[in-house]
């Protein structure tokens, strides 16, 4: 299995050296990469088994550094890079041609962002170049918010974890970019809809793609576990008299009756969607680690963070 610590000069040795390295941020753990080599890049969709028409992200950890890496940043982009990073904000901007095609999928935009957490900004600030790191886990599979979550799915293929505790966000981080003039965001994530409406006006949602994505964390099934889910009206709609024994059930703040209480887990008893937002992937864990066929979910409230939460939920169930 993977090393387990802190220490940054460590990490950042790997990656100088073209290996990969598990990292936190705010949203979840990242499967990091030089992502000016691309050799490494390639090691990442290896590792991951993610399809190479998937683009990635980059970090780093500063504005000026990301100016360095495309060619430029619209008004309103740089106007929402300003107020809400470092953070879960994802910006998609024209790429320079330092940027290997295989980050972007051959796409001539590249999703940027500054993530949110000091073990990883200190690394990041000690790097000539940008990392490309998509979520630390296979591909399809509950993003990991735990280097424990990294280990057990790929310590066996990565040498390093760097430890920063649990992600405090939870969710992938939204992103945006232009499309047909229009202020688009591809992904619903850890930054409100709203707080990027009351800085920048009303922006357009872009559906999810199938297949050639034009940005990361587009397909329409992801973030699922190994278990069948089901929405919870659906199961019961259809199942007059279901046996409970072997079903669980991920709730937002209530539990429901039937289901045995130790095959529950509650995103926030308080009804907190913040709270919900965090807990989201170890409750997908939680229920995908017990001796259970069949995992139910219901929807949370539709605002906020609830959005980009429903967003994951309705993923994780369409590969059914």
């Amino acid at each position: 299995m993977a090393e387990i610590g802190i220490d940054v000069s460590f990490a950042s040795e790997l990656l100088q050296k073209g290996r990969l390295v598990g990292l936190p941020t705010e949203t979840v753990y990242g499967l990091a990469a030089n992502a000016l080599d691309l050799e490494a890049v390639a090691k990442i969709f290896e590792v991951k088994n993610r399809p190479v028409f998937d683009p990635l992200i980059i970090h780093t950890n500063s504005i000026e550094k990301v100016k360095k890496f495309v060619d430029c940043i619209p008004l309103d982009l740089e106007l929402l890079l300003r107020q809400f990073s470092p953070g879960p904000l994802t910006v998609l901007l024209p790429k320079s041609k330092l940027i290997p095609d295989l980050v972007t999928s051959g796409l001539n935009r590249v999703a940027v962002r500054i993530p949110k957490h000091p073990l990883t900004l200190e690394l990041l600030k000690g790097l000539d170049f940008p990392l490309a790191a998509p979520s630390a886990n296979p591909f399809g599979y509950i993003s990991p918010t735990s280097a424990n979550h990294v280990n057990r799915q790929l310590g066996k293929k990565i040498p390093y974890i760097l430890d920063g505790g649990t992600c405090q966000v939870g969710l992938e981080s939204t992103i945006i970019g232009f499309e047909e003039g229009k202020l688009t965001i591809y992904r619903k994530g850890g930054l409100p809809l709203e707080a990027i409406e009351k800085l920048v006006g009303k922006v357009y949602l872009k559906e999810h793609s199938s297949s050639n994505p034009a940005a990361p964390g587009m397909l329409k099934s992801h973030y699922s576990p190994n278990k069948k889910v089901l929405f919870k009206s659906d199961f019961f709609r259809e199942n007059e008299t279901p046996e409970l024994s072997k079903v669980g059930f991920l709730g937002f703040s209530e539990a429901i009756k039937g289901i045995p209480l130790a095959n529950q887990f509650l995103l926030s008893k308080k009804g907190d969607l913040k709270e919900a937002a965090k807990n989201l992937f170890s409750g997908l864990r939680f229920l995908d680690d017990l001796d259970i066929d069949t995992v139910l979910i219901e929807l949370v409230k539709d605002e906020g963070l609830g959005k980009a939460i429903n967003d994951r939920l309705k993923r994780a169930a369409s590969q059914n």
